[in-house]
């Protein structure tokens, strides 16, 4: 946070430079010592610089927001409320009246199933018409 800070006011002490003109050509010849590529040449070192300030700047941006969103993330899971684990529940082992409820219906599921089987094999061992 702190380099933040310095760099933010870095870039806010920097000067800013002057944009290098070319010549336009009119209304008459260029001023004595005037050289065309050199004035091109400034005119695209200042444009470098403004755009490595504007970079600097949204990097300075980008770190400030992900600071933020740790800090947020971090706010947010320390104000969550834990959840109570469920109530342990103890095991009741069936009584005697359930167990030869159980066993009863499943004979009764079993005595089903061989009665519709018996059908349909009856059914397969009859004479032919």
């Amino acid at each position: 946070m702190r380099h933040l800070f310095l760099m933010t006011m870095l870039l806010a002490a920097l000067p800013l430079a002057a944009k290098a003109q070319t010549w336009p050509g009119w209304p008459g010849p260029p001023p004595p010592g005037y050289d065309r590529g050199s004035a091109i040449a400034d005119q695209h070192r200042i444009e470098m610089d403004r755009l490595r300030n504007q970079a600097a700047e949204r990097e300075a941006l980008a770190q400030q927001q992900r600071l933020q969103t740790q800090l947020t993330i971090q706010r947010l899971q320390a104000a969550r409320q834990p959840t109570p684990p469920p109530p342990p529940t103890a095991y009741v082992p069936p009584t005697l009246e359930q167990e030869r409820q159980a066993r009863e219906a499943q004979a009764d599921r079993s005595d089903e199933m061989i009665r519709g089987v018996t059908e349909i094999d009856a059914w397969l061992d009859r004479r032919p018409n």
